[in-house]
C-alpha cells in the first residue's frame, strides 16, 4: 500500500478513535452506542442468569383471582390487617413490604355514616349512642391496620415524582425518616437522582410502621427497567429503595454507610457503594454514578413463588411455604398497572424486581458498575485504537481481517471474564463499533463494499425476481435503489375464483397441496417473463413489472405472463381431476400506470413494494374479469403501451374508487397469432359496442345473436343481452356516455 494511501488510512482511523473516545468520556453522548451497550449488556444478563427458584422470598399476589375472590382492588384496611396478623402470628414470616402505597383513607366500613347519624337524626337515641361507642374501634379501619402494623417487620412502599418547573409540588401522605440527613453528602458531586414531589402513606400507618422504602424504578431510553437508584435525594434528605430497606428491617435495621473509594477529586464525588455491617459480617450493595444498582434478574417471571393473597386469608397455604420467608405484597394483575419493560420480558411485575435486588443483595451477587467503569472504556480505545490504526492499513485483507477478529474476540471475552468472575459491567459496544468501523475503512472497496452489495442484492430480492434479474442487479447495483421512487411500471394481480367454496370442500392439507401445486407454475411464469413477486395474499399474487431494474417493455412482459398463466393452469387441470380436485379457474387483472415503490412500511417492518391508484385498478379489473366471462383484463393504459396486441374491448367502466371511466380490453394474442375467425368475431363485437353507445339497440341485439351463434358459451355476449332489455324498458337517456359504473371492489 502506497505511503500516502497508508498515511491518511491511519489519519482517518486515529480521528475515528478520538470521535469514540469523546462518546466514553461523556463529552458528547451517541444513542445508537448506549442502545447497543444496553442490548450487549442484557445478553450478557441472559445468558448467566441463573434461572433458580429463590425461596427465601416469596411474592403475595394481587392477581385476578385475588380480585374475584375479594373484590377489585383497593380492598378495605381491615382485610389488609387480617392479612398481617395471619402472615406472622401463623405463618410466623420474617418480614413484610407492600409494593402498594395506601394514600388515602378508608371509609368503607361505614363509621363517618353513623357518627353523622349519632350527631343529628339518632343523637337522643342513648341505645344507638352506646353501640355506636362499642363497634367505633372495629370500624376504625386504618387506625386498626395501623395497630397490626406496629411492632412487626413491617415496611410500606411509597412513589416519588417529579413536577414540571414552576409548578407546584405535588405531596400526599408522609414520608419515613431519611437514611441519611441532610448535608451529609456536602461537598461530594454526587449524582443522585432528585425528586420534587410524593405520594406516600397516611401519617398514622407511616408512623407505625419500621420502615418505608420508595418503589421507583430507574427506566432508560428504551424504555426497559435495567437499574433501581438505591438512595435518591427529596428536599435535601435521602431516602432508600424499598429492597433496601427491607433487607435492613430483615438485618436488625442496622445503619446504612456510605461507601468511597481511596482518593478524592473535585469532579469524582467517590460513592461507589453502601454497607450494611451485621453480625455475620458486611454487606456491600455496588452503586453507579446515579447511586443506583443493576438489578441482578435471576430469570424470567416466575423466579419466586407467587402466593395469592386470597390462598393466604382463607387459610389455603401450607405453613411451612411462608415460614421465616420475606414477604413481598404487590401485584401481577394487568389491570392494576404495575407491569414493566424489563430484559428479561416485555411484560414483568414490578414486584419482582423488588424480589430480585433482595435476593441480588442478600447473596452478594450484584454487578457493579461504579463511575471508573467510564475511565477503564476510554483507556481500553485508547490502546486498541491507536494500535489497529497503524496496524490495520499495513496488513493484507487476509491479515486484516484475522486480526480484526482476534481483537473483537479479546474483547468479547476479556469482558464476559470481567462480568462473570469480578462481578463488574463494562460497557463493549463502543470498542467493538471502533474495531468494526477501522476494518470498514482500511479494506479495500472492491474486496468488501462491491461484495456485500452483491449479497444483500440477492439476499434482499432472490425470492422475488427471477435470477437472471438478481444477476444483472448485482452486476449494476447503482441501478437498483430501496428508496421510494416514482416511475411508470404495470401492475398484475391473479385471483382464484370461487376459491371460498373450493377451500371449504378440502381439508387444510389438501388445500395446501393444492395452492402449492397452482402457485407455483404462475410464480415461475412470472419469473420468466421477468417480474417481481409482490406478496402472496392467499390464493392471489401480486407481481409487478419495471422494478427494482428499469425495464422497457414492462407492459409487454406482464400480459405475456397473465396469458402464459391461464395456459399453465389448464395444462393442470388433468391433474386436478386425477386427484380429485376441484378445476381451478383464474382471473388477471394488468394495468400500466405511475406508481410509487421502494422500501414501505413501519419501524417494525418494511417490504419492497408499490403503491398507487395504477395499483389499485389492477386489482379492480382483476376482481371484475368474472363479471365478463374473460380471463384476464387490461386497463387502457396497458393496451396503448402494448399495441402489438390483438384486444377486445370490452366495456367502458367505472370501478370503484375511480371517478374518471376507463376502457378495459381483453387481449387475444399477439398480431399475426390470432386466428381468422376470432378476428371475424372480434370484428362484429366491436360493431355491436358502437351500436350499443349510440342506443341502437335494434342493431346491437342483431349483431349479438350472430355471435352466439358463432360463439354459444361466450357470457360477454350474454351480458350486453341483459344490458339492451333493461335499458329498452329504462332508458338511460340522451346524454348517457356508455359508462357501466361498478358498485363493489
Amino acid at each position: 500500500m502506497p505511503v500516502k494511501k497508508h498515511t491518511l488510512l491511519t489519519s482517518l482511523c486515529l480521528v475515528l478513535a478520538l470521535f469514540f473516545l469523546g462518546n466514553a468520556a461523556k463529552l458528547f453522548q451517541i444513542g445508537f452506542i448506549q442502545s447497543l451497550d444496553a442490548q450487549l449488556y442484557d445478553y450478557r444478563l441472559l445468558l448467566t442468569m441463573p434461572q433458580k427458584l429463590d425461596e427465601r422470598i416469596v411474592i403475595l399476589d394481587i392477581d385476578e383471582k385475588s380480585l374475584k375472590e375479594e373484590g377489585r382492588w383497593p380492598w378495605s384496611r381491615d382485610k389488609l390487617a387480617l392479612l398481617l396478623d395471619k402472615l406472622f402470628d401463623d405463618y410466623a414470616v420474617a418480614v413484610v413490604g407492600f409494593d402498594v402505597v395506601f394514600a388515602e383513607k378508608d371509609d368503607s366500613s361505614g363509621l363517618n355514616m353513623l357518627q353523622e347519624l349519632g350527631r343529628n337524626q339518632l343523637r337522643n337515641v342513648p341505645q344507638f349512642q352506646a353501640t355506636l361507642a362499642q363497634i367505633k374501634p372495629k370500624l376504625e379501619y386504618d387506625k386498626l391496620f395501623a395497630e397490626k402494623i406496629k411492632g412487626r417487620n413491617v415496611v410500606l412502599g411509597y412513589y416519588l415524582t417529579n413536577n414540571a418547573d414552576g409548578t407546584p409540588s405535588n405531596i400526599s401522605g408522609a414520608l419515613p425518616e431519611p437514611v441519611f440527613q441532610r448535608g451529609t453528602f456536602g461537598g461530594r458531586p454526587i449524582g443522585f437522582v432528585r425528586w420534587n414531589s410524593y405520594g406516600a402513606n397516611l401519617p398514622e400507618l407511616q408512623k407505625s410502621a419500621l420502615s418505608a422504602g420508595h418503589f421507583n424504578p430507574m427506566v432508560d431510553a428504551d424504555g426497559k427497567v435495567r437499574r433501581v437508584p438505591m438512595v435518591v435525594e427529596h428536599n435535601g434528605a435521602y431516602y432508600e429503595a424499598l429492597s433496601l430497606a427491607m433487607v435492613r428491617t430483615l438485618l436488625g435495621s442496622p445503619p446504612l454507610l456510605p461507601g468511597y473509594a481511596n482518593g478524592n477529586s473535585k469532579d469524582y464525588g467517590g460513592l461507589e457503594w453502601l454497607q450494611l455491617n451485621v453480625a455475620q459480617g458486611s454487606l456491600r450493595i455496588p452503586v453507579d454514578q446515579d447511586v443506583s444498582t443493576l438489578i441482578p434478574y435471576r430469570g424470567p417471571q416466575g423466579s419466586f413463588k407467587y402466593i395469592a393473597v386470597a390462598d393466604v386469608l382463607h387459610d389455603r397455604v401450607k405453613p411451612a411455604d411462608l415460614k421465616n420467608r420475606i414477604i413481598l405484597v404487590g401485584t401481577s394483575a394487568p389491570g392494576l398497572m404495575d407491569m414493566r419493560s424489563t430484559p428479561v420480558s416485555e411484560v414483568f411485575p414490578g414486584v419482582e424486581i423488588h424480589a430480585n435486588m433482595i435476593s441480588g443483595m442478600l447473596d452478594q451477587n450484584l454487578k457493579q458498575q461504579p463511575p471508573y467503569v467510564a475511565g477503564a472504556e476510554v483507556v481500553l480505545l485508547l490502546m486498541t485504537g491507536v494500535a489497529l490504526s497503524f496496524l490495520l492499513p499495513l496488513l493484507s485483507p487476509i491479515k486484516a481481517t484475522i486480526m480484526t477478529l482476534l481483537t473483537l474476540l479479546a474483547v468479547v471475552v476479556s469482558n464476559v471474564l470481567v462480568w462473570q468472575y469480578g462481578n463488574t459491567a463494562l460497557p463493549m459496544a463502543g470498542t467493538m463499533l471502533m474495531i468494526l468501523t477501522m476494518f470498514v475503512l482500511v479494506m479495500p472497496y472492491g474486496y468488501f463494499i462491491e461484495a456485500r452489495t452483491k449479497r444483500q442484492i440477492t439476499s434482499l430480492f432472490g425470492q422475488y425476481v427471477p435470477g437472471e434479474l438478481v444477476d444483472e442487479m448485482s452486476n449494476h447495483p447503482e441501478q437498483v435503489s430501496m428508496a421510494g421512487d416514482s416511475r411508470e411500471m404495470t401492475i398484475l394481480f391473479s385471483d382464484v375464483r370461487g376459491f371460498t367454496t373450493i377451500s371449504e370442500g378440502l381439508d387444510p392439507k389438501e388445500l395446501a397441496q393444492l395452492m402449492n401445486e397452482f402457485l407455483t407454475p404462475l410464480s415461475r411464469v412470472i419469473y420468466k417473463h421477468r417480474g417481481t413477486i409482490d406478496k402472496y395474499m392467499g390464493d392471489c399474487i401480486m407481481a409487478f413489472w419495471g422494478a427494482p431494474l428499469p425495464e422497457a417493455n414492462h407492459a409487454r412482459n406482464a400480459i405475456l405472463a397473465g396469458i402464459e398463466m391461464q395456459q399453465a393452469l389448464k395444462a393442470l387441470q388433468p391433474q386436478f381431476r386425477a386427484r380429485g380436485w376441484p378445476e381451478i379457474r383464474v382471473g388477471v387483472g394488468v394495468n400500466t400506470g405511475r406508481v410509487s415503490v421502494g422500501n414501505m412500511g413501519s419501524e417494525l417492518r418494511v417490504a419492497y413494494t408499490v403503491m398507487g391508484d395504477a395499483v389499485n385498478l389492477a386489482s379492480r379489473l382483476e376482481g371484475i374479469t368474472k363479471e365478463y366471462g374473460v380471463d384476464i383484463i387490461v386497463g387502457e393504459n396497458t393496451q396503448v403501451a402494448v399495441p402489438d396486441f390483438v384486444y377486445r374491448e370490452l366495456d367502458l367502466v367505472r370501478v370503484k374508487g375511480k371517478d374518471q371511466p376507463i376502457k378495459i380490453f381483453e387481449p387475444l394474442g399477439l398480431q399475426g397469432q390470432v386466428e381468422q375467425a376470432v378476428l371475424d368475431e372480434l370484428t362484429v363485437f366491436h360493431q355491436m359496442l358502437r351500436s350499443y353507445r349510440k342506443q341502437e339497440w335494434d342493431k346491437a341485439e342483431l349483431d349479438l345473436m350472430n355471435l352466439r351463434r358463432m360463439s354459444p358459451q361466450t357470457k360477454l355476449y350474454g351480458v350486453y343481452v341483459e344490458r339492451i332489455a333493461y335499458f329498452r324498458t329504462n332508458p338511460p337517456g340522451p346524454d348517457w356516455d356508455g359508462v357501466f359504473v361498478f358498485k363493489n371492489k
